[in-house]
């Protein structure tokens, strides 16, 4: 199976909180705000997914691809990005961590209790799904670079707030 198909399936069923996540803050991180397109990047490969799928259009992200999508969709639509949403796995030393994805803190409520507000199985869904990611060449690449760009905003973050 794709490494990114079995990381998606890992994510299939399993979201931040028992009950839909969403509800908490209004399905924000499903919405672009007023005269803005936003989406989430897509892991390499995945744009396969969604070539024929109506409502979702897919833009350049510098390296990327951004995934804008219809507002709402079903579960088994959502892309990996989503599916992990607020959390990212990263690389330390010699195994993977789950962190706060940075770029979540704008938008959702749950980034900003972090790992400890959310279901502990979610948690290791998320640090499964990120091994098998990581045991891919191109998966790895990109997700370094998208912990690399979450220390650049991490410090960034503290240099305007203190």
């Amino acid at each position: 199976m794709d490494v990114v198909a079995n990381a998606r399936e890992m994510l299939a069923e399993i979201t931040p909180l028992r009950t839909d996540c969403g509800r908490v803050c209004g399905a924000r991180c499903c919405q672009s705000l007023e005269g803005e397109e936003t989406g989430m990047l897509l892991f390499p490969g995945e744009e396969d997914f969604y070539e024929d799928l109506e409502g979702w259009r897919m833009a350049p992200a510098g390296k990327d691809l951004l995934l804008i999508c219809p507002g709402e969709c079903a579960r088994e639509d959502r892309p990996l990005a989503c599916r992990m949403f607020p959390l990212l796995p990263g690389w330390k030393e010699d195994h993977v961590i789950v962190r706060t994805d940075e770029r979540s803190r704008a938008v959702c409520p749950l980034a900003r209790q972090g790992k400890k507000g959310m279901q502990p199985e979610f948690v290791e869904a998320v640090r499964r799904a990120g091994e098998a990611l990581y045991e891919d060449g191109e998966q790895r690449g990109f997700l370094n670079r998208l912990n690399e760009e979450q220390e650049d905003l991490k410090a960034l973050r503290k240099q305007l707030l203190g």
